[in-house]
């Protein structure tokens, strides 16, 4: 169709309901990950086709248990709901509740009923429901809201078509009124209403609630609105108690009136059975270890043939390229400054796709939540809470959402100490400048057949970054004093079998992000690392065949090996050169020489820009055109021993480095914003930058 109209629809529903397996389900890859204008809270919308002339605008909305926002996230979904002017104000509302959880879901819904939303309620999870022997009249709990219901299985597709043709009708508010004025704020509602012409009292009353919540509002109608309230006596947390009472009074006699048979508890038996193991005070925690022991085996074992092959395949475009482009600044750029610098990031995709792989299968299958209920005591131990548990395992995949999820801990301490530490927690970003390394390094080897090393010493930079951050928070406990007291409640979803499809959009969307997030940086630095290394001050560059000839006069070099030299000569006098040797007499005794300088100073914009730097430095210093990053690195001579430049010292000490270094402006600066000024993001940038050197010195000392 050319023109099919569009509807916008918002899932709304509490966390573990089964939105995103609803929101993949309808969207598929016709999905997109943004932000909200202005904020850093997750956007995602997506498309899909209700029918053939009817297309959807689906807006996945942060997990929330009802209009009362405690975290930013949240404050988002209310500020959607209430603003009917509002860009994102959806033509249709569907409420994903769960089906075995239903009296927790519906406070949210008959907040929307309220509001006078065009609602529709989808019961999730419905296999689970007639599992635990729940049965209950959906026609009638129909009736009983004034809301159309449809039973779905977000995750198998059933009871989609029936969805869509629910969502394509014309949804029209409930006239069921939950919401019943309480004594003594009437006449503010009224002034309220009247004033802002509102639909609804219950519209109202959330007005007088949480007027600085509600972003819509002007600096004008917030004044009004505490006038208003300040005038009627009006005390917003005195009646928000009372309320929710009132309204689980209410579902509960709806509950009881749909209800035929009640759900039992053996259905949970298995996962109860689970849990005693995998939640255990000791086997929980060796289990938990045993199963991150496997990832990271697996990241290597599985990614090393694709990484070669890669690898080759960029080498080779680099030689096709220089053989076949005419000669010229603009076509050696291309040769050796993007290609071996985008190959440098390319490479690595295969192990980021397995380890977004194994972590979306562990939260799929609900073993994440456990993991957090385990390290929850960890946590409390260093200044932290459980909450804390969520940010550091998301720091495993990027710091600066990671960051930005700590606003779901209510304790500011527990909040800034979490912030300060998440960094330390090794990303993907670090991944690259790991694997490289350690397969640099550590003997391709295996202990029984099975074990290999390069894994072990994988898992062991993970468990040193996790180390530091406890170390790092306990410190921080010392420091910052408070007498907050913060708790951990969460639910625990039952153990279910991973949905293969929700894995592999997964996949395919962190790695995506990865790519074109480092993409634009890479072929930015790229850029401007090649013209500081192909250029220098002219005399020098003119002059540099005569100085190298004269140097070598008695060396009887092949033209191959003369030509070598020239080009080293010209990189180690080139403008980066410069700027390496200014560093060299600083880092040389971590055992860094001048060119891994380079890529220390360029990798701050992004930890993964020190493989790209490594591959574009060592491209223009070596005339071997057909050599993989791997060769250049294992062939790169120390010129003082004469031996590899990249000893076991020089390599562990570059990656105890790389563990604790800030080493990206991004995660500073989102800091900055979450802290609200400068003081943290730059004491956190000189403790983490001297707990690097600190460590990497150590190591090269004891190991040189």
């Amino acid at each position: 169709m050319s023109n099919p109209h569009r509807l916008k629809i918002a899932l709304v529903g509490k966390p573990n309901a089964g939105k995103s397996s609803l929101f993949n389900r309808l969207t598929g890859l016709n999905q997109k990950i943004g932000n909200f204008p202005g904020i850093t809270v997750d956007k995602r919308t997506g498309f899909c086709h209700l029918d053939e002339s009817t297309s959807a605008e689906v807006i996945d909305l942060p997990g929330i248990y009802s209009l009362y926002p405690r975290t930013l996230d949240e404050k988002i979904v209310v500020e959607i709901l209430t603003d009917k002017k509002g860009e994102y104000f959806p033509d249709r509302i569907a409420v994903i509740a769960d089906a075995t959880n239903l009296k927790n879901c519906l406070l949210l819904l008959t907040q929307l009923i309220d509001l006078g939303l065009p609602v529709v309620l989808a019961l999730n999870m419905m296999d689970l429901a007639a599992k635990s022997g729940l049965s209950l009249d959906v026609k009638k709990l129909s009736k009983q809201l004034d809301v159309p219901v449809v039973m779905i299985n977000a995750r198998q597709g059933l009871g989609m078509e029936d969805f869509k043709k629910q969502l394509l009708l014309a949804t029209k508010p409930s006239q069921r009124k939950v919401f019943q004025p309480l004594n003594g704020v009437t006449k503010a509602l009224e002034e309220i209403q009247n004033h802002f012409h509102l639909s609804t009292s219950y519209e109202a009353f959330q007005y007088l609630q949480q007027p600085e919540n509600l972003l819509f509002l002007t600096p004008d109608d917030r004044t009004f609105i505490k006038g208003v309230a300040k005038e009627q006596n009006f005390f917003p947390h005195k009646y928000q108690g009372a309320e929710t009472i009132h309204r689980y009074g209410f579902i509960q006699s709806v509950l009881d009136a749909v209800i035929i048979k009640s759900a039992g508890q053996e259905w949970k038996g298995v996962s109860n059975r689970l849990d005693k193991i995998l939640t255990h005070k000791f086997w929980g925690y060796f289990i938990f270890f045993v199963v991150l022991f496997l990832i990271f085996q697996s990241v290597f074992a599985l990614a090393q043939i694709p990484m070669d092959a890669i690898d080759r395949g960029f080498a080779d475009l680099s030689t096709f390229l220089n053989k076949r482009l005419p000669d010229g600044p603009l076509f050696e750029l291309i040769s050796s400054g993007i290609v071996p610098g985008i190959g440098g990031i390319i490479i690595f995709i295969p192990q980021i796709a397995i380890l977004f792989a194994f972590i979306s299968i562990l939260e799929e299958t609900g073993y994440m939540s456990r993991v957090v209920f385990l390290m929850d005591k960890i946590m409390r131990r260093v200044g932290m809470s459980g909450r804390s548990v969520v940010p550091l395992m998301s720091g495993l995949a990027c710091a600066i959402p990671a960051i930005m999820a700590t606003r779901t801990i209510d304790n500011w301490k527990d909040r800034l100490i979490t912030i300060f530490v998440t960094p330390l927690m090794s990303c993907s970003a670090r991944l690259p400048v790991f694997t490289i390394l350690v397969a640099l390094i550590v003997p391709h080897q295996r202990v029984l057949g099975l074990i290999s090393l390069q894994g072990i010493a994988l898992m062991g930079l993970y468990l040193l970054g996790f180390i530091g951050a406890m170390f790092s928070a306990l410190l921080m406990k010392a420091i910052v004093k408070t007498t907050e007291r913060s708790y951990l409640i969460m639910e625990m979803p039952t153990y279910r079998v991973p949905k293969w499809s929700n894995v592999g959009l997964t996949i395919l969307e962190k790695t995506k992000t990865f790519v074109l997030q480092a993409g634009k940086i890479i072929i930015a630095v790229s850029i401007i690392l090649w013209v500081l290394a192909s250029y220098g001050p002219k005399e020098v560059m003119d002059q540099s065949r005569g100085t190298v000839r004269a140097e070598t006069q008695n060396l009887n070099l092949t033209e191959a090996e003369f030509e070598n030299r020239v080009a080293a000569y010209k990189l180690e006098h080139s403008y980066a050169g410069t700027i390496g040797k200014w560093m060299e007499p600083v880092i040389r005794p971590l055992g860094f020489d001048w060119k891994i300088g380079i890529a220390l100073v360029t990798s701050f914009a992004a930890r993964e820009v020190f493989v790209s730097t490594i591959a574009t430095i060592y491209s223009l210093g070596s005339t071997d055109d057909h050599a993989t990053i791997m060769d250049r690195l294992k062939d790169e001579i120390d010129p003082e021993t004469g031996g590899p430049r990249f000893t076991p010292a020089v390599g562990f000490s570059l990656l105890v480095f790389y563990t604790f270094a800030m080493q990206c402006m991004s995660t500073l600066a989102v800091v900055k914003r979450e802290t609200k000024g400068w003081k943290w993001p730059l004491l956190q940038l000189v403790y983490m930058t001297g707990l690097a050197y600190t460590s990497a010195l150590i190591v090269y000392q004891i190991l040189s």
